[in-house]
């Protein structure tokens, strides 16, 4: 009862090709090509002030945003939770002026 059992393997069915092995190939170690340095077909980029001005602005833009998309968040999350909260007084003041009044 407390001994496993090994399976039996059935024979196989269908074609049963035998692995074939391939000869070792031969390593050759030959030396990495020197690196080529390419200059960059781009030209670097220059900001003059209209641009750099405009990056400000947008940046500024976005932060602005961002920040009153997460403070509605809030918001909203604030006044969800103190309106759970006067309901559950509400609701606790009405269960407890009923036990009283029997």
């Amino acid at each position: 009862m407390f001994h496993p059992k090994v399976p039996t393997n059935p024979t196989p069915t269908g074609l049963v090709t035998p692995s074939s092995v391939e000869p070792t190939a031969t390593v050759r170690h030959t030396p990495p090509p020197a690196p080529v340095v390419q200059s960059s077909p781009r030209p670097a980029v220059q900001l003059t002030p209209g641009t750099a001005l405009a990056l400000v602005g947008g940046g500024t833009a976005v932060v602005l945003v961002v920040g009153a998309v997460l403070v509605s968040m809030l918001l909203a999350v604030a006044i969800s939770g103190v309106s759970v909260a006067v309901c559950a007084v509400v609701l606790r003041s009405l269960l407890a002026s009923e036990r009283t009044h029997r």
